[in-house]
């Protein structure tokens, strides 16, 4: 009889991992049935609202789980006006850096950009993990949907489309999904604390399968940020 041996530190992870990568079935629908055309104008409006004013400094623990392995550490997220964030993350002992500087929904540079592009494949999705709605690029249709607790958005671009759904809670949740070409890419949901500040957030990546989980140190608003933090690091 052939025996796995799991070292005891992942056994946890493993376990959790079991139930993305073991039921195979897809979740709910982000934007329920009955939501009804509307006016791009109104999604522009309404993914601009709620935002934190920037500059904006939020800390992390970070954890992401494949099939093949489960990684952890620390890393931090910067966002600055006219929708700069430069992202960073670090393995235990400082192991493992990668940064990434994004510019709306992508990437100016990332570094190392396969490393980055493997724990977030989409940058509306990252966003979506920082808990910003941030509106996609030629958005050419819109249907919103919204009752006491919710309101959800449906956002087309060509043939990728992005969801939105903001629940009232308690606690306060945002979930995001976006897919292209029809393809599921990865679905965000993000808590939210009770005085504004984020909470946690949890990615799932359908394709991998795969899992990253932010849980907040610390969340708010920062001085401005030195001008050097936009460059890309050495390798």
């Amino acid at each position: 009889m052939r025996r796995i041996h799991i070292d005891r530190l992942l056994v946890g992870p493993y376990i959790a991992l079991g139930g993305l990568v073991g039921c195979g079935g897809a979740p709910g629908p982000v934007i329920p049935l009955g939501a009804t055309p509307a006016p791009v104008a109104e999604a522009v409006a309404w993914t601009a609202a709620g935002r934190m004013e920037p500059p904006v400094l939020h800390r992390f623990r970070w954890l992401y789980r494949d099939r093949a392995q489960s990684l952890g550490g620390r890393g931090s997220a910067r966002i600055a006006t006219g929708d700069s964030l430069r992202f960073d993350i670090s393995g235990p002992l400082g192991s493992g850096r990668g940064a990434a500087f994004v510019a709306g929904d992508s990437a100016v540079w990332a570094e190392p950009e396969e490393d980055v592009r493997k724990l977030v494949p989409n940058y509306p999705l990252l966003w979506a993990m920082l808990g910003v709605a941030r509106m996609p690029s030629a958005v050419t249709e819109a249907a919103r949907y919204e009752d006491a607790k919710l309101t959800a958005w449906r956002l087309v671009s060509g043939a990728d489309t992005v969801e939105f759904a903001r629940l009232a809670g308690p606690p306060l949740r945002l979930v995001a999904e976006v897919r292209q070409a029809g393809e599921r890419i990865g679905r965000v949901e993000t808590v939210f604390a009770e005085d504004g500040t984020l909470k946690s957030s949890r990615l799932d990546i359908p394709r991998a399968p795969a899992r990253l989980d932010l849980t907040y140190v610390s969340s708010g608003r920062t001085q401005p940020f030195a001008p050097d933090i936009w460059l890309r690091p050495e390798p």
